[in-house]
């Protein structure tokens, strides 16, 4: 017996004896913000963080939603699987209905698990592998693109702009990065590119001499790398130090602005698939100087799709006309969504329809600009 049953039976017995204790109805709707305020990549969560409470805020200045005002509750996962778990059940425990979050694709498997069976609704504004999609759940969504849009994005670019002849495709071991590198691996491959390194790395890990060493050896005259900034910051500017004078690319979970701070001049060039720059958006500058006032930065990329998340909670709560999370998952599947991030609409799996990334080019300042 899951634990929204027990809380249904517990409040029908409190009914019966006379008493009103389960009845009375919240003036908010809390959703739960998920996701790492702590660890390596706790970069990428105040993305998310900042892009959610400023839907939060936005939305609630113009009224709430049916009445009422949103209320935004974080949890720190660290983008820890067994945290994430653990954070999952203390948003069931606090009888939170609708979460944004969580962040890394590892985390946010095993939370959907419990989520999907205590009748929460999750959209993830970060996570990208397709199996948290491909099990059928009906309160799982994404408002962001999946890693086989993703990888054949990279991948394609690399066959058809870079043209190596002998590339290297490196990865974390983890569920994303593994994932994503392994969508790259067989694009490149399709078209007649031999992929002559395939293999992982710990992340954690701080010394990438022996790695370097088979690049060179391979004589590899690219390098792609699927996983987080903290380990590739540190193998680019290794890479450079060891004369492995080769182009690196890597996705979105790599385009942050600490890559800089570890690689320094080794970033400069680095090739990253990323979501559109939403804060570009002629749209979007009201809301872009909304985070300026603030002094956050809109440029991350789980910063809008983060927004929209939130955003979408509220509209489908509105359809709906009701906070019964299976009422929002089907008025999510049923209509389109105008956002900051575009007109999103959802698939049978809750993914999006449509989805575009764009391949960037890093440099050393934190910036980036539209690769060629």
């Amino acid at each position: 017996m899951n634990k929204t049953i027990r809380r249904t039976l517990l409040c029908a017995a409190i009914a019966t004896i006379g008493l009103t204790g389960c009845s009375k109805q919240s003036d908010t709707v809390k959703i739960a913000l998920a996701g790492p305020t702590t660890g390596a990549v706790a970069q990428y969560g105040e993305m998310q963080f900042i892009g959610a409470k400023m839907a939060i805020e936005q939305i609630n200045k113009a009224g709430g939603v049916n009445g009422k005002q949103l209320e935004g509750v974080v949890y720190d996962d660290a983008c820890d699987p067994k945290q994430a778990v653990a954070v999952a059940n203390k948003i069931v425990n606090d009888n939170i209905k609708f979460v944004v979050g969580h962040l890394c694709s590892s985390s946010t498997q095993p939370a959907s698990d419990i989520y999907e069976d205590d009748g929460i609704l999750m959209i993830t504004a970060a996570s990208t592998s397709p199996d948290i999609t491909n099990r059928g759940y009906k309160l799982v969504f994404r408002t962001i693109g999946l890693d086989s849009m993703q990888g054949p994005t990279a991948g394609n670019y690399i066959a058809d702009v870079i043209k190596p002849t002998n590339i290297a495709v490196i990865h974390d071991k983890q569920q994303y990065g593994e994932g994503i590198a392994t969508a790259v691996k067989q694009t490149v491959e399709g078209k007649g590119i031999k992929v002559s390194v395939f293999e992982g790395l710990n992340a954690g890990d701080k010394d990438f001499s022996a790695l370097i060493a088979k690049l060179k050896q391979a004589n590899v005259d690219f390098v792609y790398y699927g996983g987080y900034h903290p380990e590739l910051g540190l193998l680019l500017r290794q890479a450079k130090e060891k004369g492995l004078n080769v182009k690196f690319m890597g996705p979105e979970g790599v385009g942050n602005k600490e890559i800089s701070a570890i690689a320094g001049e080794a970033s400069e060039g680095l090739l990253v698939t990323l979501p559109k720059s939403f804060d570009q958006d002629p749209k979007n500058q009201a809301l872009v100087e909304a985070f300026k006032a603030k002094n956050q930065d809109p440029t991350g990329p789980f910063v809008f799709p983060a927004y929209a998340a939130v955003q979408v909670i509220a509209e489908g709560i509105t359809k709906a006309g009701d906070t019964d999370t299976k009422k929002v998952a089907a008025a999510l599947r049923a209509n389109s969504f105008e956002t900051p991030t575009g007109t999103l609409a959802f698939d049978d799996k809750g993914d999006l329809k449509d989805f575009t990334f764009v391949v960037y080019e890093w440099h050393q300042d934190g910036t980036k600009t539209a690769a060629q």
